[in-house]
């Protein structure tokens, strides 16, 4: 068996600079076709090869070939015949095995515990583990955290795995390496390599809002355009621009943590400068200033959602206004996000960026609660490994 990241380095250096000279080969197409079959019965449900053929262009006897290979694979199964109501032999039905393989996906956003969990093909959640992770999990003691996470959940597994995805905050390059991620005292750490030696499987590493992104498109019902922003351990934000997700020329897109938001001072923030948004939104900011309230200030703990959901609207409303994005998602703990911190972050974009007659802008909370990172992990699998999602 084989999936798709195991032929398709040779696709993508195709396109890749300086990678021109050399020709697509008939695997290549064989690879893209193979994910075509795989999404049409992932995004659609059950089809019979006719409906395939047609949804996607293909021959019916290319169809009929990368079907056959599926079900070898286990990812596709036969569910009968249905009826045509036309004459002759009625069309046999597919699935999509969404149950034949598993993924586990981790989330390291949070500051205070590694969060995992088990899922099928189709983003279920079937098991669930955790790890505390205290500030004095960092370097080789957080490796050996998120290794302990994962053979957990790898040992409660019924079925083969067939990825293994980890969200962590910091900036990761597209080879999957941590370059780097201050609060685990992580730096050029191989983290993707670490995991695929260690468990024989694929290990896929992404950026935690860049996770909580894919998660958002592929579950959570995020358009062609939207940014996300991902309150853990810090603040960052994923993007996706019509239809692609953007990683950066130096794979550090969307790190605004550390932007200095405003001029009027702050506090001082761990990086040295004063006033980063990290210092009015994150998870350990907003739930130190709350738990500096009495429990009854409920116009305390307002200001505290609308102060940090103005600093976070003044980051954005320069991106909004160059992006033309419709769309803002924020992605993390109920207890620091909330409602009115949404409405502040809607309208002092507004205010700083487009009249009132022609704004148009969502900014609402993730439907997917904490599981935005875990579950946009197990996203990069599926669109690595299959190519669908």
């Amino acid at each position: 068996m084989y999936f798709a990241s195991e032929r398709r380095n040779d696709a993508y250096s195709a396109s890749a600079p300086g990678a021109n000279s050399r020709k697509l080969v008939p695997e290549d197409a064989r690879v893209h076709n193979r994910a075509l079959v795989l999404r049409i019965l992932y995004r659609e449900g059950e089809q019979s090869r006719a409906d395939i053929a047609r949804a996607t262009g293909l021959a019916k006897i290319t169809v009929g070939e990368l079907v056959a290979e599926l079900i070898d694979d286990k990812l596709v199964r036969e569910l009968g015949t249905r009826g045509s109501g036309q004459r002759g032999k009625p069309p046999t039905v597919l699935a999509m095995d969404k149950s034949a393989f598993a993924i586990v996906g981790i989330d390291l956003s949070q500051p205070e515990l590694f969060r995992g969990a088990l899922l099928d093909l189709g983003g279920k959640i079937l098991e669930r583990a955790e790890s505390p992770a205290s500030t004095d999990t960092k370097g080789a003691l957080a490796v050996d955290a998120v290794i302990s996470l994962i053979d957990d959940l790898v040992s409660r597994s019924r079925v083969p795995i067939i990825g293994i995805g980890v969200g962590s905050p910091g900036i990761v390059d597209g080879a999957g390496i941590v370059r780097k991620a201050t609060n685990l005292g992580w730096a050029d750490l191989d983290l993707a390599g670490i995991v695929a030696r260690r468990f024989g499987a694929a290990g896929y590493l992404v950026n935690d809002a860049d996770a909580a992104t894919l998660a958002e498109r592929a579950w959570g019902g995020a358009g062609d355009d939207v940014i996300v922003i991902r309150v853990g351990r810090g603040v960052g934000a994923g993007a996706i621009i019509a239809g692609r997700l953007v990683r950066g020329s130096r794979f550090g897109a969307g790190e605004i943590g550390h932007v200095v938001v405003g001029t009027d001072g702050g506090e001082i923030c761990t990086c040295g400068k004063t006033g980063c948004l990290e210092t009015w939104l994150s998870v350990t900011t907003i739930r130190r200033q709350l738990e500096a309230l009495p429990a009854t200030d409920e116009a305390g703990a307002h200001a505290v959602h609308q102060a940090a959901g103005h600093r976070l609207g003044i980051s954005l409303a320069p991106i909004v206004g160059l992006l033309d994005v419709s769309e803002i998602v924020l992605s993390g703990p109920a207890d620091v996000l909330t409602e009115e911190m949404a409405l502040a972050v809607q309208t002092t974009i507004a205010e700083r960026t487009r009249t009132a007659d022609d704004y148009d802008l969502s900014v609402r909370l993730s439907d997917l609660g904490e599981d935005g990172v875990l579950r946009g992990a197990a996203a990069q699998v599926l669109e690595s490994q299959l190519g669908i999602v």
